[in-house]
């Protein structure tokens, strides 16, 4: 878009809210040379894992090695199934594979995206060992019933956190309800690196420790492999920077919340349908998303605007050509297919001006009063 009036997203404007702050903490690297792992990399560690409220967190290079190391802890392998969501980014499937296990798909609730516990049990076989919710878009899936779920049939739940940092689920945080918990730390997460980052959340010592060793070649002790591992560590520069942004983490929700209010009581009167904070939830609101009929019409009147969004997502992992051999088709999921030709994110991030959310929303019922925009049914 040539003439952006509204980003969707601005680093730098994040970047020079705290630049004092982080441009210390890379010279500290610098000085320490400690470029992987290394000591930032363990505060880091162990200031996340008490945000979230867990005995652990092993820091890694990427949200999809979080998951790939969680299915490898929980012992997932050859023959193994495990349930997810049709309707997420898809390294929540692909990490799947990576465990040479199974991806078995269920649809979602419309009204928070995320799985539908109603759906889960029709889908358990003999082979299911793990059960991985996502919680998407910065608000937990419905934990009680699948966590129950889970209990009833001896499975793993594996949190898939990833856009869900400081996110609770009836007052407990995400990332402390399952046996484990992922996370993603890119840059454009609500805790974001300067780079890629991950971790694995969990109280429980065995996954911890074998994650840890996993992400390290294997090796409990330097040039000491006791298992076939990956060279899947958090560099420190990224640690560095995580620390310097998990002290701002909770003022930016906050921020992002009194915006989703501004956002909502600007659209109240428009015929569109607006994100749904579901009762047990604290949402994070890594993205803010409305649903149209005319998603593209919609989009394509806002980038006239000058105005950036954002599609998450268009295609349900299901229906994407590389994973077509997984055996489901168009129908299969109606709630999550419905959702991927609906949803449309605006722009939202602490750094956005209230009158530039009052410019995108005079833009969106600009677009609904044309009647070319309707709202799903």
């Amino acid at each position: 878009m040539a003439n952006v009036k509204v980003p969707y997203l601005d680093l730098k404007a994040q970047y020079r809210s705290i630049k004092p702050e982080i441009d210390a903490a890379i010279a500290g690297v610098l000085e320490s040379c400690q470029f992987a792992l290394g000591p930032e990399v363990a505060a880091f560690e162990q200031e996340f894992s008490a945000y979230c409220g867990t005995a652990e967190c092993i820091a890694l290079n990427s949200g999809t090695s979080a998951l790939h190391l969680a299915l490898l802890a929980a012992g997932v392998g050859p023959g193994d199934e495990v349930i997810t969501t049709p309707f997420t980014f898809v390294a929540s499937v692909a990490a799947i594979l990576y465990a040479d296990a199974r991806p078995v798909m269920v649809d979602i609730d419309p009204s928070s995206f995320a799985l539908d516990p109603a759906a889960i049990e029709a889908a358990i076989t003999p082979r299911t060992k793990v059960i991985l919710p996502v919680h998407l878009y910065g608000q937990s899936a419905d934990m009680d019933p699948i966590t129950e779920i889970a209990r009833q049939h001896r499975l793993i739940v594996i949190e898939d956190a990833a856009q869900a940092h400081g996110a609770r689920y009836k007052g407990r945080p995400v990332g402390s309800i399952g046996d484990m918990a992922c996370f993603s730390y890119y840059p454009g997460k609500n805790l974001g690196a300067y780079g890629e980052g991950g971790a694995v959340t969990t109280s429980n010592p065995d996954y911890a420790r074998t994650i840890r060793m996993l992400r390290d070649w294997g090796q409990d002790r330097k040039y000491h492999h006791l298992l076939r591992g990956y060279n899947y560590r958090m560099e420190g520069f990224q640690g560095a920077v995580l620390r310097v942004k998990l002290r701002h983490l909770e003022s930016w929700t906050e921020t992002r919340r009194a915006i989703v209010r501004q956002y909502n009581s600007l659209l109240a009167d428009c015929d569109l349908e607006t994100p749904t904070e579901m009762p047990w939830a604290r949402h994070v609101y890594h993205v803010y998303t409305v649903r149209s009929k005319n998603r593209d019409h919609l989009q394509a009147t806002l980038a006239d605007e000058g105005i950036q969004t954002g599609i998450h997502y268009p295609i349900p992992v299901h229906l994407q050509p590389a994973y077509a051999d997984l055996g489901y088709g168009t129908g299969s999921f109606p709630q999550a297919e419905a959702a991927a030709k609906e949803v449309l994110s605006l722009p939202l991030y602490p750094e956005l001006s209230s009158q530039a959310v009052a410019q995108v929303a005079e833009a969106v019922k600009h677009a609904v009063r044309s009647k070319q925009v309707t709202v799903p049914h």
